[in-house]
């Protein structure tokens, strides 16, 4: 008989918790439940925030933090699940880094908490109460780590840095309309 021990039982704890809150956020993009938006209430917002195209965008957030959190809670397939949400997490944290850190001024606090416990989950393992654990860890190697991070982390970077970009010409953009403007309103800039 297996004897579990208190970083399983933490383990499990830490899965359940970060796995559900994911599950039921990405389920508010994907479906629209708990008061979420669905994919095209999601698009809309995902596009505001720089996210383009605003649906696709929705449905891959939505996939990460829904497919993501459930396999965690589940303990299976950890480092590609909490890789997912981790990467998912770091685009929510991106919109959120200009209102500083904490939550209660709209900052990262929480996007980051999140993303940084799935990353952690997926470096740690998900434990003996898992499903990892009883399949044998078939979809839970240690060279699986370090490459579900590192394809996490590139895609995040190229999603995010094209989020800047497109706000960075927005912005100059918008710079140069409102010059426009002037100079209709004043005359010619000289």
């Amino acid at each position: 008989m297996t004897c579990y021990d208190r970083q399983d039982l933490g383990l499990l704890l830490l899965r359940l918790g970060t796995g559900g809150v994911l599950a039921a956020h990405g389920s508010q993009k994907l479906f629209g439940w708990f008061g979420g938006g669905g994919i095209e209430g999601t698009g809309v917002a995902m596009e505001a925030m720089g996210y383009s195209p605003g649906r696709q965008s929705a449905t891959m957030a939505g996939l990460a933090e829904a497919g993501g959190g459930a396999l965690l809670a589940l303990g299976l397939a950890t480092p590609a699940a909490g890789a997912a949400a981790a990467g998912a997490m770091a685009g929510a944290t991106a919109v959120h880094a200009p209102n500083g850190f904490f939550a209660a001024g709209g900052g990262y606090e929480y996007a980051a908490s999140l993303a940084l416990t799935a990353a952690g989950l997926a470096v740690t393992g998900p434990g003996r109460l898992s499903l990892d654990h009883a399949l044998g860890h078939a979809v839970n190697r240690g060279w699986m780590v370090p490459v579900a991070l590192a394809v996490t982390g590139a895609a995040t970077a190229v999603v995010v840095g094209l989020r800047n970009r497109r706000g960075r010409e927005a912005s100059e953009f918008g710079q140069e309309a409102l010059f426009d403007e002037a100079d209709a309103v004043f005359g010619s800039r000289g």
